[in-house]
């Protein structure tokens, strides 16, 4: 399957590098491709700048967020949520007709650094996840893989026993797709919570997420819903 990956940061990198090793084609969209290829020093987290990363990836492909879009029979937004909606403007979505979103972003703003200040702060109010699904309404959106380190996104198996992933969204068929999509990662534990409107609180839960990382300094855990 052709994917396009909106976002060159540490997510971004992580599912577009994961997607290639699963047989997938994929290009990455950025806002300025010449700009991000010529990038040399490592970003604030410490992983590597995407014009490093992209010389031992290159089997990924790069674009605008337009042409990624275009390229792409799924999209998948892991840019940074607090912008995710200029992103996806500049990706032109309204003319993707009804492909998949499958959107991995949380409404954080790291502006004054650690912790980031959240954007989910009422569960009776509006998701990221629900916006983006409101202003594209051609798109179909699923909400899954918000609620843990990029790393675990796509290697389950870095957290010792089977943890959980979440999904939302309103489109049967466009679950199963994701669903395909983390059953690949190695996900067992998948749990569909219902409708895009569920997603709202899946994102109240990375302020939790990021509490539990000050604490353990590694984030090699994640959530598990016994039942």
């Amino acid at each position: 399957m052709k994917i396009a990956v909106l976002g060159t940061g540490m997510v971004g990198q992580t599912l577009a590098a994961a997607l290639v090793a699963k047989g997938h084609k994929v290009m990455i969209g950025t806002r300025d491709v010449a700009k991000s290829l010529a990038t040399s020093e490592p970003n604030a987290f410490g992983m590597p700048a995407f014009g490093v990363w992209h010389k031992t990836n290159a089997a990924v492909s790069v674009g605008t967020f337009a042409e990624a879009a275009n390229f792409g029979d799924m999209i998948v937004n892991a840019s940074n949520g607090s912008t995710a909606l200029q992103t996806l403007t500049q990706a032109r979505l309204e003319k993707a007709g009804n492909k998949v979103l499958l959107d991995v972003s949380n409404d954080l703003d790291f502006a004054k650094g650690m912790p980031p200040k959240s954007g989910a702060t009422d569960i009776a109010g509006t998701g990221l996840g629900e916006r983006i699904q409101a202003a594209y309404p051609n798109l179909r959106v699923v909400k899954s893989l918000n609620t843990m380190n990029a790393f675990v996104m796509v290697n389950p198996a870095m957290v010792p026993g089977d943890s959980t992933v979440f999904m939302s969204g309103d489109d049967a068929e466009a679950k199963k797709l994701v669903h395909g999509l983390l059953s690949a990662f190695g996900w067992t534990d998948i749990m569909d919570l219902g409708g895009i409107a569920t997603s709202r609180g899946v994102e109240m839960l990375l302020p939790l997420w990021l509490t539990i990382f000050g604490v353990l300094g590694q984030p090699a855990y994640n959530f598990k819903i016994v039942r």
